[in-house]
């Protein structure tokens, strides 16, 4: 059987994080998708190359991808540009805001050259309100979205998450946008413009505080590793002989039961403890409580008494322990590969999976300009003198 998005060809101008990775699960779909870089040492994540561990996240990020290189400041390079439009389904970037309309390269004449074009991009804020111009990465968004003013501990500054994640939910906000925007070409022949903003795609993540703040009338503190909105009792990170271990309990029931494996049956019914509203009440003694058992056991261990006693917990995993993670290995989540410059690398599945789709098939990230002759010359037909005059003038 074929791919799902077999047919569909898409020409992929994004850079970094965001539009990367939404190509990059239109591609393990089996659309073609055809990486256009700058002639000049490719995307900036590419120009990271040089450096130690560095390249990893581009070689994550460009499986299955066709690159292709073209200056789109050149008249030529501008030409080639739309005769590629006429060729693709979808054209996706995520320049900053206004970069496309200055390059000649609106919507609009996008349409003039393919009128069923699909026409995506991601910025920071959007093509409306007072953010709209501002310098967006991943830190500014989680600053101005609120993110950071809620992440840490109440005693101390701000801090951002770890994670890319104002990128990466702006990648998947747009992977949606350009799938609905494909099924509605299918049913009426129509393309579209689909935006997304980071700063919008964050927002629905603040819910917990949302809530406190929609219910106290003021904003949370930040509350270090427990519940956000502090709605629950226990939610922390609690200390072990070898590390950590996260606990929750979303009712009750998980409190009685992690009182049973503590040998603490009193507590079940304790009316200082006895329901959620209650916990939240004395939390500082919950943690103390649950703290002076916890640190008598190893990680792992702890994390296999609780789960057997169906106790919501997981140790706390570090990078090696996550490459090594054997639930991610069997569901396919990290594959090693060969890559033909890199050696043996470790790059990510698609967490997107169909029953009728088999394994998943991992082209390693090509070089720059790789796909050049390909694409140039089986796809729009220039001519090889023509190309290799191209080349020679750094328009590809």
């Amino acid at each position: 059987m074929g791919k799902p998005l077999e047919g569909v060809t898409v020409l992929d101008l994004g850079q970094i994080y965001n539009a990367p990775y939404c190509t990059l699960l239109l591609a393990y779909l089996g659309a073609e998708v055809i990486k256009l870089e700058p002639v000049n040492g490719g995307e900036h994540l590419r120009k990271r190359l040089g450096k130690e561990g560095a390249q990893f996240p581009f070689l994550m990020l460009n499986n299955n991808k066709k690159c292709i290189t073209l200056n789109l400041k050149d008249e030529k390079g501008k030409k080639l540009f739309f005769e590629l439009v006429k060729k693709v389904d979808v054209v996706i970037e995520n320049f900053a805001y206004g970069v496309m309309d200055r390059l000649g390269f609106s919507y609009e004449k996008l349409k003039e050259a393919n009128p069923s074009i699909i026409y995506a991009s991601s910025t920071g804020f959007g093509g409306s309100g007072p953010y709209k111009d501002l310098p967006a990465m991943d830190l500014t968004i989680q600053a101005l979205s609120g993110i950071m003013s809620i992440t840490g501990f109440a005693d101390r500054p701000p801090v951002k998450s770890g994670p890319a994640i104002a990128d990466f939910t702006g990648g998947i906000h747009l992977f949606g946008g350009v799938m609905t925007a494909l099924y509605k070409k299918a049913k009426t022949g129509e393309g579209d413009r689909v935006e997304v903003s980071m700063f919008d795609a964050v927002y629905p993540s603040l819910a917990s505080s949302l809530g406190y703040y929609f219910g106290h009338k003021q904003p949370p503190p930040r509350t270090g590793n427990r519940h956000s909105g502090l709605a629950e009792a226990p939610y922390n990170v609690y200390p072990t002989i070898d590390g950590h271990i996260a606990i929750f309990c979303v009712n009750d029931k998980h409190w009685a039961n992690l009182m049973n494996v503590m040998n603490l049956p009193e507590f079940i019914d304790d009316p200082r403890y006895s329901t959620i509203p209650e916990r939240i009440k004395n939390i500082d003694e919950v943690d103390e409580l649950i703290t002076e058992w916890t640190k008598g056991f190893n990680k792992r261990d702890l994390f296999q008494l609780l789960s057997r006693h169906h106790v919501p917990c997981a140790a706390v995993q570090d990078l090696e322990d996550i490459h090594n993670d054997e639930h991610y290995r069997i569901s396919k989540m990290i594959n090693d590969i060969e890559h033909p410059v890199h050696g043996k690398i470790s790059v990510p599945g698609n967490p997107i999976r169909l029953q009728s789709q088999n394994d998943l098939d991992i082209v390693p990230a090509a070089q720059l300009g790789e796909h050049n002759m390909e694409v140039y010359h089986g796809l729009l037909g220039i001519t090889m003198e023509t190309l290799e005059e191209l080349i020679e003038k750094k328009v590809i």
